[in-house]
């Protein structure tokens, strides 16, 4: 059943679960994964424990605790959060140590509500390395406009980072930028840049889902002639990015001092249009020093029936190109579009925080100590 994911791994793609869950730590469910589905990462965001934590009940003693110390919603969904990041980085662990820290990764999320303001970003983000502490650990900064510099400082500091939210070219390219500054700073620190990583997480399915609905209501035949493709044409072509600045000569000289390339992470990889196959946004991204983030139905589907057939990113920047500028002349502007998906997307995960804020606040009250 796994073939097609171990092919996938064997042609560098390093397959990262989009998902996690106490349930899914203490039930050996995240193991079995990692030894059946060949699962080498994992990432979080506030929809997912959002998702997790409303009415499961293995988090009731943990919570409990919290509300007889009289901690805050912010302060209680820290503490049951990074448990959770915690306990999964333990079980990456050996894979983490096998791959000399390129794997074995989990991911957490900076508080959204953060993500125009560079400073606090920058204070949470080593407060989250602090509160984890684990080598294997991620912090994950979004690509706004506020987070490239603090994506640049916290690297600085020697702290490994996923920047997430990159939806744009010319954005991606100030992310290598800024996480390039940041190795730059510290190898003037004298940090040992080798045990720096980084991933770049470029969505995915939300570029067809918003260009898509933009080509149906044109609704020319040119227009619809085009649904479904400017999704993997804008990741095809952020791995052409890719691979010039880490070509280059300012990468050389810190790969020199043994720094690690930022690697392109492809996220949001679920489709959400039924007509396409389960599997397009993983067998369509296929090259080598790549990370595929994947919804548990979505790496189902991989391994059901996935084909992998070899690299299917290299050699087709010509065609992508022309595809994203056959978009643009039907009347959607590019720009317009990213703008509007990163803006959509601080929001969304600002939503999802806010209510898992809230769903806390009520398990708070609910699992307090009555009075005596």
């Amino acid at each position: 059943m796994t073939d097609a994911l171990k092919r996938l791994s064997d042609e560098g793609v390093a397959i990262w679960l989009d998902d996690m869950s106490r349930k899914r730590i203490t039930s050996g469910n995240l193991a079995e994964l990692i030894d059946q589905q060949h699962v080498v990462g994992a990432t979080t965001n506030p929809s997912i424990f959002q998702k997790a934590i409303s009415g499961d009940a293995l988090y009731d003693p943990q919570v409990s605790d919290l509300a007889a110390r009289g901690l805050s919603p912010d302060e209680a969904v820290r503490m049951i959060t990074t448990a959770d990041v915690r306990d999964a980085a333990d079980i990456f662990r050996p894979i983490f140590d096998a791959t000399e820290g390129q794997d074995g990764r989990v991911s957490i999320e900076v508080d959204p509500r953060l993500a125009h303001n560079t400073r606090a970003t920058i204070a949470e983000a080593k407060q989250l390395a602090w509160l984890v502490d684990r080598p294997n650990t991620l912090i994950k900064i979004p690509a706004t406009k506020a987070g490239l510099p603090a994506i640049a400082d916290v690297t600085a500091r020697g702290i490994s980072v996923n920047v997430t939210l990159i939806f744009s070219l010319d954005r991606y390219r100030e992310v290598m930028d800024a996480y390039l500054t940041g190795l730059e700073k510290a190898r003037t620190s004298g940090l040992d840049l080798s045990k720096i990583h980084s991933v770049a997480s470029f969505f995915v399915s939300r570029v067809d889902t918003e260009i898509d609905k933009r080509l149906e209501k044109i609704g020319s035949e040119e227009a619809k002639a085009l649904k479904g493709k400017a999704a993997v044409a804008n990741a095809r072509l952020a791995y052409q990015a890719y691979e010039e600045v880490f070509s280059s000569d300012r990468w050389e000289a810190l790969e020199k001092a043994g720094a690690n390339k930022q690697r392109p992470l492809w996220a949001s990889t679920g489709v959400k249009d039924p007509a396409y196959p389960a599997t397009l946004y993983v067998t369509e991204l296929v090259a080598p020093n790549t990370v595929n983030t994947m919804p548990e139905a979505t790496l189902d589907a991989t391994a059901e029936k996935g084909t992998v057939t070899g690299d299917t990113i290299r050699g087709t920047y010509e065609q992508s190109r022309a595809e994203l500028d056959a978009i643009e002349a039907v009347g959607i502007p590019y720009d317009d579009v990213v703008q509007l998906l990163e803006d959509e997307g601080v929001e969304k995960f600002e939503t999802a925080w806010n209510e898992l804020l809230d769903s806390t606040k009520a398990e708070l009250e609910r699992l307090a100590p009555s009075e005596a």
